[in-house]
């Protein structure tokens, strides 16, 4: 912003704290943070932001922060709330785009942290092409409950959902659950959509090394939130961008990385809409092409007893990605915003597997990975499921359909007792226009597991999944009942 045409602009950055002589000298650093108290996941961002801010001012750039919104889907699950979720998504994507054109900023950090936060920053980074460094707030420990037995064991925030329909548990014991499993702040500990998205944008290439997995509450997470204020001005000089980074090669690597890890369903609506800025396609083809190549060698909860710090603990995503890489799994040669590629990172890292029981290569969970796609004539246009979660015995049923309008009639007859084993539970009417909003059916999945079914009931509607559903739960039916299917 030099020369005189420019010096109202000038005189506004001033009366917002900016040095003037820095003007026209120093990059603008746009730092999009999603800080709110609504979300334990990003009630710390506040902290992260400044450390941040204060790495880009050392390594000579002027750091301008802002808000994006953030919908808690755990809080908004099970009422009107839910429609509000995958539409602010688009929101959050073009607060960013917006935020950056209109001030001018020359480089990006983005600092989200839970479900709809990081695909909209990645598409709003993806539509800007500045260069772009992303920095999440990192998962929350996971939860050590003493149980009415005595028993202590490891939980996250869908045991104390799947305890609230078991008539088992007492209200004394579901206030217990309440209160321990969810220990500090951060994304939910398992590997659900706010991990999964997490992992990925490190996966692609836009995010460090360590950025999916280093627990929030962990001194490594302030040194890799400085790491990021100094990179992005390190891809400034060398004017590596976005686009630069985000290839087909690295579309490749983002859902050989899902497949591998047995991430969220939800996936599978939040990378082609990424990928799509880039004017990359991602089609369910592309999805179901490489599942069946890729080996689910994680199982954290929902589908196991496992959590992201255990992941941590195991090498994390730079384990993941060099024992893919090693199997032809992925490209070594796709670039990353270290400016260094996937290869020559796992190389520098000494990168490797250091818990065989966590990251299991060479004794895979199953042949294929943890997401498929399946069609039928329900579903002609396909359908998701998280096939990792899956019990065994439920591979091939057959079962009688509940059919439910919506997804408080189909939760009132599961919690009613009218669901038995041997039925399946078919919610309608619930897709993008149908909810409308797509709304996600944690409520019914985990009704259907308190209860005592999860392995004999299905769940079959065009609404989507929680990345912490477990068991028989299709989602995505295209097209949805609003459309005529």
């Amino acid at each position: 912003m030099s020369g005189r045409v420019f010096a109202g602009a000038r005189a506004l950055y001033r009366a917002a704290g900016v040095n003037g002589d820095d003007m026209g000298k120093k990059p603008i650093i746009a730092i999009a943070n999603s800080f709110d108290e609504f979300l334990p996941g990003h009630v710390h961002l506040n902290k992260v932001g400044r450390i941040v801010s204060e790495a880009i001012k050392e390594a000579g750039g002027i750091p301008r922060e802002f808000n994006t919104m953030a919908v808690d889907d755990g809080i908004a699950m099970g009422h009107t709330g839910m429609l509000y979720s995958l539409p602010s998504r688009d929101i959050i994507a073009d607060t960013v785009e917006y935020q950056c054109n209109a001030h001018c900023a020359d480089a990006l950090i983005c600092i989200p942290n839970c479900d709809k936060v990081v695909p909209g920053m990645l598409m709003a980074a993806l539509r800007l092409n500045i260069p772009t460094v992303f920095v999440s707030g990192g998962p929350m420990e996971a939860g050590t409950t003493v149980l009415a037995d005595g028993t202590v064991k490891s939980t996250d925030l869908i045991d104390v959902m799947y305890a609230t329909a078991d008539d088992s548990v007492s209200d004394e014991e579901l206030l217990n659950y309440e209160k321990t499993v969810c220990p500090t702040c951060g994304s939910c500990a398992g590997m659900f959509t706010a991990n999964s998205m997490n992992c990925l944008t490190e996966a692609i290439g836009l995010a460090l090394p360590g950025n999916g997995t280093t627990p929030a509450v962990s001194a490594a997470r302030i040194r890799l939130a400085k790491q990021a204020g100094m990179q992005v001005m390190e891809l400034l000089e060398k004017n590596i961008r976005p686009r630069d980074i985000v290839t087909e090669q690295s579309v490749h690597n983002a859902v050989a990385a899902d497949m591998a890890l047995g991430g969220s369903t939800n996936t599978t609506l939040h990378l082609p809409a990424v990928f799509g800025e880039a004017e990359l396609s991602l089609s369910l083809d592309i999805f179901d092409d490489i599942s069946r190549k890729t080996p689910n060698i994680c199982k954290l909860s929902p589908a196991g007893t496992q959590h992201i710090e255990d992941l941590h603990r195991a090498g994390g995503i730079p384990a993941v990605m060099g024992a893919l890489l090693d199997k032809g799994l992925v490209h070594g040669e796709a670039l990353t915003v270290t400016g260094k590629t996937v290869a020559e990172n796992i190389k520098e890292l000494k990168a490797h597997i250091i818990d065989p029981d966590v990251i299991r290569i060479d004794k895979p969970y199953a042949k294929e990975g943890g997401i498929a796609i399946l069609r039928g004539n329900l579903a002609p246009d396909g359908a998701v499921v998280k096939q990792s979660a899956v019990a065994p015995e439920m591979m091939v049923r057959d079962v009688t359909a509940r059919v439910f309008n919506s997804e408080e009639e189909g939760v009132e007859a599961i919690l009613g007792g009218k669901i038995k084993k041997g039925d399946v539970v078919i919610i309608r009417y619930e897709g993008p226009r149908g909810g409308p909003g797509m709304r996600e059916m944690l409520t019914p999945t985990s009704a259907i597991v308190g209860m005592g079914l999860g392995a004999d009931v299905a769940l079959i509607t065009d609404g989507r999944f929680s990345g912490g559903s477990r068991g028989a739960a299709i989602g995505h039916v295209s097209p949805e009942a609003a459309d005529g299917g």
